[in-house]
């Protein structure tokens, strides 16, 4: 807050008389944006010679948040949120930088980039084992242009995502990525290779494996999104306003109103409203949808539209006999849209390896958001505590530990 007094009148404004009283003030606000502070942090070691032994003593230097790096822990996390979170590529950054009088060169901010991620591997390696050693994940993927020889060809960013607040879970929220060349079943296959529970996805071929019964340690149990079978029947409505349709997103939606009743309720409660609000709804759209099939043909968009449901209706229908389900998979949607949205910016991936070091940072960032996170904040402490960290308490730096402590910290300040 900057306050500015103007200089007050010297005689009355109408009769010019000079015994003027004040009354009171008049405040007007206006908000300012002053450009940011570039500094350069000196630390400072003084050396002391021994007047007994003529040896020399200096404190030991400072950590560094990246080997040898001259950039501090501040300004790296500005350069990774920048890149990952508005989609801000590293040469409009460096061109930035340069018209604020720093010069720092595209390939050096690159090499920041990945010393950052390789900094913080331990800390998305914790993620990773936290998202995977819950009871339910969310997951979903996208397309990202990867830079290959003459041409672009079409990686996958996967994600993986641990959100228990619809059921009033206790397990902070979490988002793990992973980036892959192409959309191979091999791939999803070898990113849950422990993992055992339940998993809401879309109806991607390439999950088959990971639900058959032979599957070691154990099959994967599948959720089907109701989302994605309502999204066939609504484009059928809203292009061609086809009336079985137009029925069909009416009563997928029926069943969306009562989720919204039980959104954080425990998953004891959910049950009990589903088992006795929507099943009864499952049951008659169930029907339906077998008469309605069996009136039209077989190759039309409809009947396609509703085979998407009846062939995985074990799997639409699960959510009846298990509190912890939700009804659609917009969790794993959330989480891949920023990407969705950002890739119009940076046009592709350059290599394998920048896709791998998107997916790390990717797996920091959503993370915080998700858990109401400054991801910037977070990720310049998080940068300036690693070097000097215990290895074996990388759980202390985890989002919502570190969201915890700087809130302790304000309530003793």
């Amino acid at each position: 807050m900057e306050r500015i007094v103007e200089p007050p009148p010297c005689a009355c404004g109408k009769c010019g008389g000079l015994r003027l009283h004040k009354l009171g003030e008049t405040v007007s606000k206006t908000l300012e944006c002053e450009p940011r502070r570039w500094k350069i942090g000196e630390h400072v070691r003084e050396k002391f010679s021994c007047r007994d032994c003529e040896a020399i003593t200096e404190p030991p230097a400072p950590s560094h948040a990246i080997p040898r790096g001259f950039a501090g822990p501040s300004l790296l996390a500005m350069i990774l949120v920048a890149k990952f979170l508005p989609h801000k590529p590293l040469n409009r950054q460096s061109t930035t930088f340069a018209r604020e009088g720093i010069e720092i060169d595209t390939s050096t901010l690159a090499d920041r980039v990945g010393a950052c991620v390789v900094a913080l591997d331990p800390i998305v390696q914790a993620l990773k084992a936290h998202v995977l050693g819950a009871e339910r994940i969310h997951t979903d993927d996208t397309t990202v242009p990867v830079l290959a020889k003459l041409k672009t060809v079409t990686g996958r960013i996967w994600t993986y995502v641990l959100d228990d607040r619809p059921f009033g879970g206790q397990d902070p929220p979490a988002a793990f990525f992973e980036y892959s060349r192409s959309r191979a079943g091999e791939y999803p296959q070898k990113h849950l290779a422990g993992f055992v529970g339940i998993m809401q996805a879309d109806a991607f071929s390439g999950y088959s494996a990971l639900y058959e019964a032979r599957r070691q340690p154990a099959p994967i149990i599948e959720a089907a999104c109701w989302s994605h079978g309502r999204r066939n029947f609504f484009d059928l409505a809203k292009l061609n306003k086809a009336p079985i349709a137009v029925e069909a997103v009416r009563r997928i939606d029926e069943l969306f109103e009562i989720e919204r009743t039980i959104n954080g309720k425990t998953p004891e409660q959910r049950l009990a409203i589903r088992q006795a609000q929507s099943r009864p709804l499952i049951i008659a759209l169930e029907a339906w949808l077998r008469n309605q099939r069996d009136r039209l043909s077989s190759k039309s968009d409809t009947v396609k539209a509703i085979n998407y449901c009846l062939t995985r209706w074990t799997a639409f229908t699960r959510f009846l006999d298990d509190g912890r389900i939700c009804l659609g998979n917009n969790a794993a949607e959330r989480a891949v849209r920023g990407i969705a949205v950002g890739r119009k910016n940076w046009n592709f991936v350059g290599s394998d390896a920048g896709g791998q070091r998107a997916a790390a940072v990717f797996t920091l960032i959503e993370t915080c958001k998700m858990n109401d996170i400054d991801p910037q904040a977070c990720l310049a402490d998080v940068l300036a505590r690693l070097p000097d960290h215990p290895a074996k308490r990388i759980d202390k730096l985890l989002p919502w530990r570190w969201k915890a402590r700087q809130r302790h910290q304000a309530a003793a300040a």
